[in-house]
C-alpha cells in the first residue's frame, strides 16, 4: 500500500500527517499560553476552538502512526517495555502522548458542560493553569525534537535544509504556524458555525485576529532573521543559484516573507481578508518546509527513478485523515459550548 523504501523509510504519513500535522496543531499552546501565561484574556473565546482543534490534529496524528508503524500493538513498545531513553524518537513519542492527554484534559471541559458533570468540570477548570504550564513545556520539547530527528542525517539532507538549528528552526515555525491555522480555522468556522456562535464570540474575533496576526508577522520576521544568520554561518550562498537554491527562496520569501508582510500590512490596515489570505498561504508554506525536509530535499542526490513518490493508498488515508477531522470538528461545535458560554457555567468562567 506504500512506496517506502531504504531510501524513503518515512513518506506521506510522516511528512504531512506527523510533521505538518503536529506543527499546525500548534495553535492550541500558543493561544492558551496568550491567555492564561501571558494574562491576553482578549483572546479567551479563540482557546476553546484553538483546543479542540489541536487535539483532534495529535489524535489523527496518532491514528496516522498506527498505520504507518505497520503493527500497531507495537506502538506502545518504546513507551512502557523497551524504553529508549537516549533517543529523540522516545522523547518525541513520549511528549506527544502526555501532551494529547494534557488536550483532552483541557477540551473535557467543554464536554463536561454538555454532559451537565459540574463536578468534574470544575475540577479540569481549576487545573488550566498547570495543564497550559505543562503543554507548553511539553510543545516545546517535541517541536523541536522533531526537527532534531534530522540532525543524524547531515550527508542525507540538502545542505539548504539541513542546519545544526533545525530544532530552533522547527520550534519557532510551529508558532506562526498555530497562530496561522487559528486564524484559518476561526475565519471558516466564523463563515460556517456563526449561528453557533454568542455574541462574546462575534466581538471578539475581529480582535483576535488582528493579534494573532500581529504575533505572527513578528515571529515570521524573527524566523526570517535567523534563517538568513543559519545560511551566513554555514556559508551556503553559492546554492542559491542551484535549482534547488531556487526551490528554498521560493519557500523562504514566497511562504514566509509574503504572509509575513501580508499579516503586517493587514493589521496596519486592518484588512480582515489580506490577513486570512496570508494564513493559507503561511499553513501551505509550513506543510511545504515540512515536506522538503522530510522528502523532497531528503536524499536530493538520487536519481528521479530512485525517488520517492507516493502510492495513491497513501494520499488517500491522508485524505481520509483530514476529511475525519473536519467532520468531527462540525459534530463537536454543532452540539458543546465551543464558540458559546453554557448558560448554566456563565458565572464560573
Amino acid at each position: 500500500m506504500t512506496n517506502l523504501d531504504d531510501n524513503y523509510p518515512w513518506g506521506l504519513w510522516i511528512g504531512f500527517d506527523l510533521m505538518a500535522g503536529v506543527a499546525l496543531a500548534a495553535g492550541g499552546y500558543t493561544s492558551s499560553a496568550a491567555c492564561y501565561l501571558f494574562g491576553m484574556k482578549r483572546y479567551h473565546s479563540a482557546v476553546r476552538p484553538a483546543i479542540l482543534t489541536a487535539f483532534l490534529g495529535y489524535a489523527l496524528v496518532v491514528v496516522s502512526l498506527h498505520y504507518d508503524v505497520g503493527r500497531p500493538w507495537r506502538l506502545p513498545y518504546p513507551l512502557f517495555i523497551s524504553q529508549g531513553t537516549t533517543s529523540l524518537l522516545f522523547e518525541v513519542g513520549l511528549c506527544v502522548a502526555l501532551y494529547l492527554s494534557v488536550l483532552f484534559l483541557e477540551y473535557s471541559t467543554a464536554a463536561l458542560e454538555w454532559l451537565g458533570q459540574r463536578t468534574i468540570r470544575n475540577l479540569m477548570v481549576k487545573l488550566t493553569l498547570v495543564l497550559t504550564i505543562f503543554g507548553v513545556i511539553l510543545s516545546t520539547l517535541h517541536q523541536s525534537s522533531l526537527g532534531a530527528l534530522f540532525l543524524i542525517a547531515p550527508s542525507k539532507l540538502h545542505p539548504l535544509w539541513y542546519s545544526q538549528y533545525l530544532a530552533v528552526y522547527f520550534f519557532i515555525s510551529s508558532i506562526f504556524a498555530g497562530l496561522s491555522m487559528v486564524i484559518f480555522e476561526g475565519s471558516l468556522s466564523h463563515k460556517y458555525f456563526e449561528d453557533r456562535m454568542d455574541a462574546t464570540y462575534l466581538a471578539e474575533h475581529d480582535g483576535v485576529v488582528l493579534g494573532f496576526a500581529k504575533g505572527a508577522s513578528f515571529v515570521m520576521a524573527g524566523y526570517l532573521v535567523i534563517k538568513v544568520i543559519g545560511i551566513a554561518m554555514d556559508n551556503h550562498w553559492h546554492l542559491l543559484g542551484t535549482p534547488y537554491g531556487l526551490w528554498f527562496l521560493f519557500e523562504l520569501l514566497g511562504c514566509v516573507a509574503l504572509p509575513c508582510f501580508l499579516y503586517a500590512i493587514g493589521v496596519r490596515d486592518k484588512n480582515l481578508k489580506m490577513i486570512k489570505w496570508a494564513s493559507v498561504i503561511a499553513i501551505l508554506g509550513i506543510i511545504l518546509n515540512r515536506a522538503n525536509i522530510c522528502l523532497i530535499a531528503f536524499n536530493w542526490y538520487l536519481p528521479l527513478k530512485d525517488r520517492y513518490i507516493p502510492h495513491w493508498g497513501e494520499v488517500g488515508l491522508t485524505i481520509f485523515m483530514v476529511t475525519l477531522g473536519v467532520v468531527i470538528f462540525r459534530f463537536i461545535v454543532t452540539r458543546q459550548p465551543i464558540f458559546f458560554e453554557h448558560p448554566d457555567y456563565k458565572s464560573s468562567h
